[in-house]
């Protein structure tokens, strides 16, 4: 009988499950690229735990592993995944780096401890210590030195979130910090999240660390990180996990590769997409279907004829506000928005050079860029 996620198994039956898994059954690895967002290439893979049992086959990896941290087998059970995902070293793409989940307290254990030593030489694995209870670097620093002198690089999962502290990332010391996805999802129009991606990626430069970004799903979201230069990423908007190494959406790349090409100080890459609406519609009904602060509202080529919120939508409103063209430099839409007769507020309109609507840019997303132009 197959049973789903939402279906009980039994403590007894779990036990058994476990077993079966920790003996290698019903385990299996799927690879999620890492990406080089300055190359569009793929750098590395991260092995992700797959359980295909089919009386749990349908239960989420973390189901698995929770259930085995309460019966004490999670070193087990890592230990099992671990080594399925070192086989494939074998066949990894040339120049890539393989990296893996180990908990802190698994780490130590003797039958992780076995795994590593199975192997002569971990150079090219990334083992990324995850974080679902505190530790203390007595206890993990020998665990940490022996597979550092195999060759393998740490990394930290989740960086600003978990139990890590800063005074525990630099006594650890890792080679890559992974943002947390919490931080990453939205970043594109979130400057607070700009602004600590910003000072984790500058604390990384000075300890030699390399970041990467997990959890992107929206173009807009790499673009934004792109442009921040964080140079590593992974999520869903480039490759889901498979089974084999697999490559980058071209499709992505190739957009990506388009954006990376917007030279000079002009506004290119400063631009959100938003939903627009036409000049006959009703705003308050478009609105209803629209997830965005701002809409704007055209004519049949695309010329914007100013901006509407949920208030003004309400209200029947149009919000007129600056039109510039995508050329414009920060620092000459600065000086238009300072001599204009109204308070800034609303984003500025970006269009190209038919007048046509390409996007917005927020004031806060300008003083930005200005200020980092100015440091």
């Amino acid at each position: 009988m197959t049973i789903n996620a939402h279906t009980h198994v039994s403590d007894a039956r779990w036990t058994q499950l476990l077993d079966d898994a920790i003996s290698g059954e019903g385990v299996e690895c799927h690879f999620q690229p890492i990406i080089d967002l300055d190359h569009r290439v793929v750098v590395g893979y991260e092995a992700l735990a797959r359980f295909t049992h089919p009386e749990a086959g349908g239960m989420s990896p973390d189901v698995w592993f929770a259930r085995a941290r309460a019966r004490g087998l999670q070193a087990e059970l890592e230990a099992a995944v671990l080594r399925i995902a070192l086989r494939q070293r074998a066949v990894l793409p040339k120049d890539c780096f393989l990296a893996v989940n180990v908990e802190p307290d698994s780490l130590r254990h003797t039958k992780v401890r076995d795994v590593f030593d199975s192997e002569r030489d971990l150079t090219g694995l990334v083992v990324e210590i995850t974080e679902h209870s505190a530790w203390e670097w007595v206890d993990l620093e020998p665990s940490i030195n022996y597979i550092r002198s195999k060759g393998a690089l740490i990394a930290v999962d989740d960086a600003g979130a978990g139990y890590s502290g800063l005074q525990q990332i630099l006594e650890l010391r890792p080679s890559i910090l992974k943002l947390d996805r919490a931080i990453v999802h939205g970043i594109a129009t979130d400057e607070a999240k700009v602004a600590l991606v910003e000072m984790i990626g500058l604390f990384a430069s000075r300890v030699d660390a390399w970041v990467i970004a997990e959890g992107i799903e929206t173009l807009a979201d790499a673009k934004r990180l792109a442009d921040m230069r964080v140079p590593l990423a992974q999520g869903f908007l480039f490759a889901r996990p498979q089974a084999d190494f697999g490559d980058l959406d071209q499709g992505i790349a190739e957009q990506l590769a388009a954006f990376a090409d917007q030279t000079g100080d002009t506004l290119h890459r400063l631009i959100e997409t938003v939903p627009t609406i036409r000049v006959e519609e009703s705003a308050s009904h478009a609105w209803s279907h629209m997830d965005s602060q701002w809409v704007v509202v055209v004519d049949g080529d695309q010329r914007p004829h100013g901006l509407v919120n949920p208030a003004a939508a309400i209200a029947g409103e149009l919000i007129s506000t600056l039109t510039v063209n995508v050329n414009t430099t920060p620092a000459e839409v600065a000086q238009r928005i300072s001599t204009s007769r109204s308070e800034p507020g609303p984003p500025v309109l970006v269009t190209d050079d038919y007048g046509a609507l390409l996007g917005i840019v927020t004031i806060r997303r300008l003083l930005g860029k200005l200020s980092s132009l100015a440091g």
